[in-house]
C-alpha cells in the first residue's frame, strides 16, 4: 500500500516532479575571465556603418540613449543595457552534440554571481530548462536578478510538438531559472546609458544582419571586442530553427544536425537577444555569433538570417562589453553546429 501511494503521488505532481532535476553546483563550475578590448561607440558606429553599407540598401548607425527596452516593441525584463556591460559564454555545443549530456543544467541566479554582475538584467540565447518542459527546447532568456531575488522574469521556450512538427512558444514561471548545455548572455545592470543604435532596410548582400556587424569588428579591431544587445526584426520574415528533442542517436555531422533541426519561416515582428565577437578568443572557445528571438504571435526560435531581402528592416540597440566571462567550458570541443 506504501508503494502504491508513492507511485500515485509522483504521478500526481506530474511534470513539477520532472521539473526537481538539480543544477549544477556552481562552485564546482570552472571559470576564466577576460577583459574586452573597448572601442569608443562613436568610433565603432563609423565601422558598423560602413560594413553595412555593403550589405544593405538603406543603413542608420549612431550613438543614442538606450530607448525604454521595457516599452513595445522590445518589451524586455529591464529598461537599459548600461552599467557593468559584461558577456558570459556558459557551456557549448559539446555538450548537446554528438551526444547529450544531461546533467549539464545550471541556474542563471548562480552564474551571473560567479560574473560578479549584481544587478544582474541577462538577456541571451541558450538551451531551455528541458527537466521542467520535460523535453529539449530553446531558451530565450531575459530576465532580472537583483541580490539573488528574480525580480522579473520575461524568459521564453520554443519547442517542437512532436504530433504534428509546429513550433510553440511558452514563458516560464518565475521561479524558474534553470539553463542548459549551453548559452550566450550579455549582461548588465540595466541602466539607462548612451548605445550603438542601427537601422537597416532591404538586404543587398549574402551575409545576415548579425554577421554584418560582426565582420567590420573582425576587420577593424585586432583585439578581442564583444557586443551585446537586442534587434528587432521589423519587417520580412526569418529563417529560425527549433530543436527537437534529444536525438536518441548521435548526431555525428551537420548534415545530421540539420535533419534533426526542425527549420521554420517565421514572421515579423520578432526580437532577437544575444552576443557576438570577433573571434573565438583561442583558448577561450567562444561562439562567435549567437541571436535567438520571440514574438508576440507564437513564434521563436534560433536566428539564421531574413528570407525576404527586398521588403527586410531590421532595428537593433546593441552595446560593448567590458569582460567576458567563460563558465564551465568544454575539454574537448569541436567546431560544427555553432551556425
Amino acid at each position: 500500500m506504501l508503494l502504491l501511494r508513492l507511485i500515485r503521488s509522483v504521478k500526481s505532481v506530474g511534470s513539477s516532479y520532472v521539473g526537481r532535476t538539480m543544477a549544477l553546483n556552481a562552485q564546482t563550475l570552472p571559470v576564466e575571465s577576460k577583459k574586452l578590448f573597448v572601442p569608443p561607440l562613436a568610433e565603432l558606429a563609423e565601422v558598423v556603418k560602413k560594413s553595412l553599407q555593403t550589405n544593405f540598401a538603406e543603413v542608420s548607425v549612431e550613438v543614442v540613449d538606450c530607448p525604454d527596452l521595457t516599452k513595445e516593441p522590445f518589451t524586455l525584463a529591464e529598461s537599459g543595457l548600461g552599467g557593468n556591460p559584461k558577456l558570459i559564454e556558459l557551456g557549448g555545443n559539446p555538450y548537446l552534440l554528438p551526444s547529450v549530456k544531461r546533467d549539464k543544467v545550471y541556474d542563471v541566479k548562480d552564474i551571473v554571481k560567479l560574473a560578479k554582475a549584481d544587478p544582474a538584467f541577462l538577456i541571451g540565447p541558450g538551451a531551455g530548462p528541458h527537466p521542467y518542459i520535460g523535453g529539449n527546447c530553446e531558451g530565450i532568456y531575459d530576465i532580472l536578478i537583483k541580490n539573488g531575488t528574480v525580480i522579473r522574469q520575461e524568459t521564453k521556450i520554443s519547442k517542437v510538438d512532436a504530433n504534428d512538427d509546429k513550433s510553440e512558444q511558452k514563458s516560464i514561471p518565475k521561479e524558474e531559472t534553470r539553463v542548459a548545455l549551453l548559452a550566450n548572455f550579455f549582461v548588465s545592470e540595466g541602466k539607462p546609458g548612451k548605445v550603438l543604435k542601427v537601422h537597416v532596410k532591404k538586404r543587398t548582400g549574402e551575409d545576415n544582419f548579425i554577421t554584418s556587424i560582426r565582420k567590420a569588428i573582425v576587420e577593424e579591431y585586432k583585439e578581442l571586442v564583444g557586443l551585446g544587445g537586442v534587434f528587432l526584426l521589423k519587417e520580412g520574415k526569418a529563417k529560425q530553427h527549433v530543436m527537437r528533442d534529444f536525438s536518441k542517436t548521435p548526431i555525428e555531422n551537420e548534415e545530421m544536425l540539420n535533419q534533426w533541426l526542425k527549420f521554420y519561416n517565421m514572421s515579423a515582428p520578432l526580437i532577437a537577444v544575444g552576443t557576438l565577437v570577433n573571434s573565438d578568443g583561442g583558448d577561450l572557445d567562444l561562439r562567435v555569433q549567437h541571436f535567438h528571438s520571440f514574438s508576440h504571435h507564437n513564434e521563436a526560435g534560433h536566428y539564421h538570417y531574413d528570407t525576404t531581402p527586398d521588403t527586410v528592416e531590421y532595428l537593433g540597440y546593441f552595446n560593448v562589453g567590458e569582460e567576458i566571462y567563460r563558465i564551465d567550458k568544454p575539454v574537448d570541443t569541436h567546431y560544427w553546429g555553432r551556425d
